[in-house]
């Protein structure tokens, strides 16, 4: 599972990182070290070719928690945040974003929860949060599904008709990682970016075939504050390593 990650790098820089032709943002996004399910974050997507312009680049603000477009309620994408990678491609709320919109959430790591040999004031173990990052400090462009969902209360032509949200394709954790939680997000290779953007239609296998797991020891964990399990704190204190032994 992913559930709470790290995106605090700017739209210009992000722009030249993914190389984006145009942003669709109305305003930035302030730098979050805390990304909780319903926040707005940055997606890096392809728009299909249309009559008044080519195939095209974008960064664009969605909402956290996928809403399918058959969905009656949007409160429904509070619980899919994350797609399973082993049926990502049949899933019905998943499928169709995964033949054409499929995206990029770049984030500077995420966090995971690792349950201790301490108990908490209830008796159950208390979790140790971690951060997991690019141990060469670069971005993690994980995978991702985006979606349109139309708000039937809200009158047509209204900017707020028509809600964009995502979600984060997960897989099973590599050896090290698995130790502190069993799932992790996919994470998209540089040199695989463009085959994952193209809205064109691809065989499922072939898309499937673009994903992987970070490469052993290409992602770090270490230890953090328990601040981060509130998500009203906020700030890059929260992803300073504390000593192993708190």
């Amino acid at each position: 599972m992913c559930g709470r990650y790290a995106s605090s790098r700017s739209p210009e820089d992000l722009i030249d990182e993914f190389e984006v032709e145009e942003a669709h943002l109305p305003a930035p996004l302030e730098p979050d070290w805390n990304v909780a399910p319903t926040k707005e974050v940055y997606a890096v997507l392809e728009r299909p070719a249309r009559e008044e312009r080519p195939q095209q680049r974008q960064l664009r603000a969605l909402t956290w928690g996928l809403v399918p477009s058959w969905a009656k309620e949007a409160s429904i994408g509070n619980r899919m945040i994350n797609a399973r990678m082993e049926t990502v491609a049949e899933k019905p709320a998943y499928r169709r974003a995964f033949a054409g919109r499929r995206c990029l959430l770049p984030a500077d790591g995420y966090f995971e929860w690792y349950p201790t040999e301490h108990k908490d004031a209830k008796g159950k173990p208390r979790k140790q949060p971690f951060f997991i990052r690019p141990r060469d400090g670069g971005v993690l462009a994980m995978a991702g599904l985006y979606e349109f969902w139309r708000d039937r209360s809200v009158a047509d032509g209204d900017p707020g008709a028509w809600l964009w949200t995502c979600t984060v394709i997960t897989t099973a954790a590599e050896d090290d990682l698995g130790k502190i939680h069993d799932r992790m997000p996919l994470m998209v290779p540089r040199e695989r970016w463009d085959e994952w953007l193209d809205p064109r239609p691809h065989a499922a296998a072939d898309l499937l075939a673009l994903l992987e797991p970070a490469a052993p020891g290409r992602l770090e964990a270490y230890p953090v504050a328990p601040l981060v399990s509130n998500v009203r704190n906020n700030g890059p204190e929260l992803i300073d390593p504390l000593p192993l032994e708190h």
